[in-house]
């Protein structure tokens, strides 16, 4: 398979989740899935036939599960919970995102585990290819019984229904199908239960901020860096032969990213005699504690995601030659993987303002207070610091886990949900708002080094200063920073400093 495709129906990394979504790589559905998917609908069909009782086949949902519906009615069904179903509300989806969601749920139809029909796995997998686009609302997924608000309005787009986004114009999804050779398709037994039950959402929204937040991660090494040269601090607490008498994964890692950043300071070598401090404060002492830490939440959380984008969260599935009813859908190991992972991103923001903080105070050698020309005729980089304290408070009631949460729904039916797609949705909050808080950190700091040119920095950080300045000129007096400090964001958020 070329690397730039996806064999639907396989099991995916998060890079391929981004390569697919956000890059446009194609996904290509094999016979080998169809096949499978095939398979799985006789076994429901055979058990259609014999007159079980199959939840969301041949019964209501939810509360409504006790109700027998008739089978010349069963299609009607299908249609009719796409429809009532979607009511999300609020801020749509970002395109990336809808994508992913689409990509995901016929990604893992394609496994043949759900009882759908192989004509359905082609109309989405056409969908996907010509990049029809559903518009989804962020807002209404509790995150179990799957996401169901949120892939009601992707199944929308499926019949024909709702709006999309379609070579850059938000159109009818009925025109556009039109426009893309295809037709709003007909649900049949089972089959918009399949669309909408699954994490689909809250993988799609949770598994590309990780991605991201990993970013913001690796450029918080180098604006660390960064910020202890500045401030003509030491790298002795970053020596591997105290880091590995406490050898968390993440905090090994993290000092072997800072030594080699630092390696080759001519700053360092400017003030390692003589100096009479001692000690360097607890925000670039311990960062390998601190950032290690992070790392490891994120690598665990990580984890967590990949197991779930190889798993079959529908209900009711078809195993075993059986058709059986359980509670894949329900997103608590994501909704705790999230919560973690927005925690230590908070704590990034939060060590990373510390630093800025000690940058811009003027107190150490060879800096002048806000890094200002001019101090008290020019405010320098004074308010900055005060953005990032505002941010990273912010983060600390985003920082509030999601799933700590529960309501009841469904006529108490569905008594326990893991609000999992909110833990998503918040995360990505958090990871933007560290990386801003991140971004202000490297600029500042990169302001600050100015001040010992032209002696030099470590050769990483040199490497990263200067990606920084092929967008961020140093500054030569007061101006609007705003500009820089979202350019700076946006390189972090972009992978440029990875």
């Amino acid at each position: 398979m070329p690397l730039n495709s996806f064999k639907l129906g396989s099991r995916l990394t998060l890079e391929q989740l981004s390569s697919v979504a956000v890059a446009g790589c194609k996904a290509v559905l094999p016979s080998s899935a169809l096949r499978r998917v095939a398979a799985s609908r006789r076994v429901l069909e055979r058990a259609m036939a014999s007159g079980q009782t199959i939840y969301g086949v041949n019964t209501g949902f939810g509360e409504l599960a006790s109700t027998r519906i008739s089978t010349e009615r069963l299609a009607q069904v299908q249609r009719n919970l796409v429809l009532s179903h979607a009511c999300g509300v609020g801020e749509l989806l970002s395109p990336a995102e809808a994508r992913a969601i689409l990509f995901l749920r016929v990604n893992e139809l394609s496994r043949g585990f759900s009882g759908v029909r192989p004509a359905l796995v082609r109309h989405l997998a056409r969908m996907l290819d010509a990049n029809i686009i559903p518009l989804i609302p962020s807002r209404g997924s509790v995150g179990a019984s799957g996401d169901l608000a949120p892939q009601a309005h992707m199944a929308l787009a499926v019949i024909g229904e709702g709006e999309v986004l379609y070579r850059g114009r938000r159109l009818p999804a009925a025109a556009a199908l039109k426009r893309a050779g295809l037709k709003p398709f007909p649900l049949a037994e089972k089959e918009g239960l399949a669309l909408l039950n699954g994490t689909q959402a809250m993988q799609s929204v949770g598994g590309l901020a990780l991605l991201a937040a990993e970013r913001v991660y690796r450029a918080s090494n180098l604006a660390c860096a960064a910020s202890l040269d500045a401030l003509t601090g030491t790298p002795a607490p970053y020596d591997e032969a105290i880091v590995r008498l406490k050898p968390h994964p993440g905090q090994i890692s993290a000092a072997r990213s800072l030594r080699r950043l630092l390696a080759g300071s001519e700053i360092r070598k400017s003030h390692i005699v003589d100096d009479p401090r001692v000690q360097d404060s607890y925000s670039l002492r311990c960062a390998p504690q601190v950032h290690g830490a992070v790392q490891d939440r994120l690598t665990q959380a990580r984890r967590v995601v990949s197991v779930e984008l190889g798993s079959v969260t529908d209900n009711p599935l078809v195993a075993g030659g059986r058709v059986i009813s359980g509670g894949n859908f329900h997103g608590q190991a994501l909704s705790f993987a999230f919560d973690s992972a927005a925690g230590a991103l908070a704590a990034l923001a939060n060590i990373s303002e510390r630093r800025t903080f000690q940058v811009t105070a003027g107190s150490a050698p060879r800096l002048k207070p806000f890094l200002a020309r001019d101090p008290g005729v020019e405010s320098g980089y004074m308010i900055a610091q005060y953005v990032a304290a505002a941010l990273a408070s912010e983060n600390k009631t985003l920082a509030h886990p999601a799933s700590a949460d529960s309501v009841p729904t469904s006529a108490n039916k569905e008594d326990f949900v893991s609000m999992g797609m909110w833990s998503a949705l918040k995360l990505k909050k958090v990871i933007w708002n560290s990386a801003q808080v991140v971004a202000i950190e490297l600029v500042c700091a990169a302001q600050a080094i100015e001040f010992h040119r032209p002696l030099k920095s470590g050769r990483g950080v040199e490497a990263g200063l200067a990606v920084l300045r092929s967008k961020v000129k140093a500054s030569r007096g007061d101006e609007v920073l705003s500009g820089k400090l979202e350019i700076a964001r946006e390189l972090i958020l972009s992978g440029a400093f990875d």
